[in-house]
């Protein structure tokens, strides 16, 4: 992934303050392979332990929440709410040797209104993104909903984010303000050498506490936290709604725990049966259509930055920022505004068709040297506090797409950024593919990930998907594709932004996922709502 500032990671949950800059998560796409998508061998689950089964066995202390915060707004979020609860569960670091060092998942709780049913456990996405804040800001955003008068809200921050440890650690606030922060080349201006991507590692390594954290995180172990989750809380069986990346942390928790699900809500999924490049391809395919349709909406005036000719909307764009190269603008904060910085900016615009005024006049505003609407956007999709301190998300989201994705030659990198370059010319910088590597090739552990995943399962409950037709970051084709694996339940949600279930703000969407959720009523077939 790649995104705002963090040259590798796109996107941040809609419960943060990215919210109004441009909604949800794309799915992780990291490292990336043109490899085939035939079924890969699986390392076998762990045995049954009397020291795993300890971690199975013990009891959640809920208390205050002080000291769980890693940024200012998540302390003022977990402190918003006496009722609030954290606490820590303690999991193995390694299933493989549950009788060594262990690692803390932070929970924050916001109890039922009303005499809980159980625990309904949220994941935003990402991965890298903080489930705490979620359970958090949902319990306001759903304050009269079913939802939070039946569930106790949990939210999670998985192995390696947020305020669990050991947390992924790759780089300081000052590297990432200073546009230093980068864990892809695939698209933009950047190009590698195999002794950067060495670095890389080892700098994550070093920071993180060691190669034995980087080859951890990875959704099989987050998914076995989760089941360790669900017992932990007392429940026999898992109510789940995650988006984005979520619904691959849910499908692959279905995968491998079926007989304990009870329901499960997975908005804006990912495409099972995809291997990295080919979902790589699609969502670059549409964020092309979507820069196209933003700059359609924009040539209807005639002051627009991009012009009037949608046609010629990408060149105009080139004409702006492949400048910024070799003359990137730098603030008076020493912020740097470059084609990369630029180009983010406008990708986090397009998850949302509601930020496209906002992103185009950030565009104009480069003409005149003026890079604070884009910087501004860029913060708030990344979660920057005005202290300058940023979450770990982009550093998390760089470390478990090397757990999870196919790994590329530098020969299939170059060929695949091509491609991208081809269906996305927006994304091209203009210099070329060559420099194009994978940044996990030096990883020390290989992925934990195969692709097909969550398929032929037996003995799963109904789940309900839900997918958006004009979703930029995980097109609707890959929800339906996710349901029919799964044997569930689809709802057709008609509208142009990314993941829209638990914010509180559809009717017909919120009035399903309850229904589900709460009494197991699953949508009739074809069910459909708007935004």
């Amino acid at each position: 992934m790649f995104g705002p500032r963090y040259r590798g990671a796109l996107s941040l949950p809609r419960h943060t303050a990215a919210t109004a800059v441009a909604g949800s998560i794309l799915i992780a796409l990291g490292a990336c392979s043109s490899a085939s998508t035939t079924p890969q061998a699986q390392q076998p689950e762990p045995e049954p332990s009397a020291e795993l089964q300890r971690f199975y066995d013990q009891d959640l202390t809920f208390g205050a929440c002080d000291g769980y915060a890693t940024t200012a707004a998540d302390q003022a979020t977990f402190t918003s709410d006496p009722e609030f609860r954290c606490a820590r569960l303690e999991v193995p670091l390694d299933y493989y040797n549950p009788g060594g060092d262990t690692a803390q998942i932070a929970l924050l709780q916001s109890p039922a209104r009303g005499e809980p049913m159980g625990s309904l456990v949220l994941n935003p996405g990402g991965p890298g993104g903080a489930g705490m804040s979620m359970a958090a800001v949902g319990a306001t955003t759903l304050g009269e909903s079913p939802l939070t008068a039946n569930f106790d809200l949990i939210g999670f921050d998985p192995r390696g984010v947020g305020a669990s440890t050991p947390d992924i650690d790759c780089f300081t606030d000052a590297e990432i303000d200073a546009g230093e922060a980068v864990t892809t080349v695939l698209t933009g201006s950047g190009s590698w050498t195999e002794s950067d991507t060495r670095a890389l590692v080892e700098q994550c390594s070093q920071r993180s506490g060691g190669d034995e954290v980087l080859s951890a995180v990875g959704t099989r172990d987050a998914a076995r936290d989760m089941d360790i989750l669900r017992a932990a809380l007392g429940d026999d069986k898992l109510s789940y709604l995650g988006r984005s990346y979520g619904t691959r942390l849910g499908a692959v928790y279905a995968e491998m725990y079926p007989t304990n699900v009870r329901a499960m809500v997975l908005d804006g999924a990912a495409d099972p049966h995809l291997g990295t490049a080919e979902r790589r391809l699609t969502q670059f395919a549409a964020f092309q259509q979507s820069f196209d349709a933003m700059a359609t909406d924009c040539a209807k005036a005639p002051d627009c930055p991009l012009g009037t000719d949608p046609g010629r909307a990408v060149d105009v764009f080139h004409s702006i920022t492949r400048p910024l190269i070799e003359n990137p603008i730098i603030t008076a904060e020493g912020r740097r505004m470059d084609f990369d910085a630029a180009y983010s900016a406008v990708i986090a615009g397009l998850y949302d068709s509601r930020a496209w005024p906002a992103i185009t006049k950030g565009i104009g505003e480069l003409r005149a040297g003026k890079p604070e609407t884009l910087v501004r956007i860029t913060d708030a999709f990344g979660s920057r506090g005005e202290d300058g301190v940023y979450p770990n998300y982009s550093e998390a989201n760089f470390a478990i797409n090397c757990m999870d994705e196919q790994r590329n030659t530098p020969e299939q990198e170059i060929e695949l950024k091509r491609r991208i370059q081809e269906i996305a010319p927006f994304t091209d910088a203009g210099l070329g593919t060559d420099g194009a590597r994978d940044p996990c090739e030096s990883w020390p552990a290989e992925p934990t990930l195969s692709y097909p995943y969550a398929t032929d399962i037996d003995g799963l409950a109904d789940t309900l998907t839900i997918s958006i037709t004009g979703d930029p970051a995980t097109p609707y084709d890959a929800g339906a594709s996710l349901a029919d694996t799964l044997g569930g339940s689809l709802l057709t949600v008609d509208g142009k932004q990314h993941t829209i279930a638990f914010d509180g703000t559809n009717d017909c969407v919120d009035a399903i996922v309850a229904d589900y959720l709460v009494d197991l009523k699953s949508p009739p077939e074809d069910s459909r709502c708007s935004l």
